[in-house]
């Protein structure tokens, strides 16, 4: 991955959250803690 790909995924995703905070109103970062969490369950059974 080049530098210019990780500058513009991480545009892309920082644009998608002030979205959500601006203009969706969705909550997209508890969603995504969510997820986080059930995936790490998830990942700490397979242990």
């Amino acid at each position: 991955m080049t530098n210019l790909i990780a500058y513009i995924l991480f545009a892309l995703i920082v644009a998608i959250f002030a979205a959500d905070h601006f203009l969706l109103n969705l909550g997209l970062p508890v969603m995504v803690g969510k997820a986080m969490d059930r995936f790490i369950e998830y990942l700490s059974f397979w242990r």
